[in-house]
């Protein structure tokens, strides 16, 4: 059975690795929707997907989601994350490069075995 959009978008933001950050036009990319970065900031706000790691989801300038902004940066920093001058992430350093930045391993990506 093919996943939906949410699923695809889910699988993308589980695997961004701490210390890292992607866009939403990024993300939206990695799934083949090039032109459906907006969607992808709708999918964050499926109750289903507050346990995934949302906070590394930035718009593509670097800057900071409004409705978390604070908790956002405080938790980025602390995950090693800089900033400039106007509390954007700095994007050519840590925006997630799946090719070059190793993603933990997800335990959805194991069959199960009895």
């Amino acid at each position: 059975m093919e996943k939906t959009f949410n699923e695809q978008v889910y699988d993308v933001v589980a695997r961004i690795p701490s210390g890292h950050v992607a866009s939403f036009g990024q993300i939206a990319q990695m799934i083949g929707r090039p032109r459906m970065a907006r969607f992808v900031g709708y999918a964050s706000n499926n109750k289903a997907s507050w346990h995934l790691p949302w906070h590394r989801v930035v718009f593509k300038d670097g800057s900071l989601c409004c409705g978390m902004a604070e908790e956002q940066y405080r938790t980025l920093k602390s995950e090693g994350v800089k900033f400039d001058e106007e509390r954007r992430v700095i994007m050519p350093i840590y925006q997630w490069d799946p090719e070059r930045d190793a993603a933990p391993l997800d335990i959805r990506d194991f069959p199960l075995v009895f």
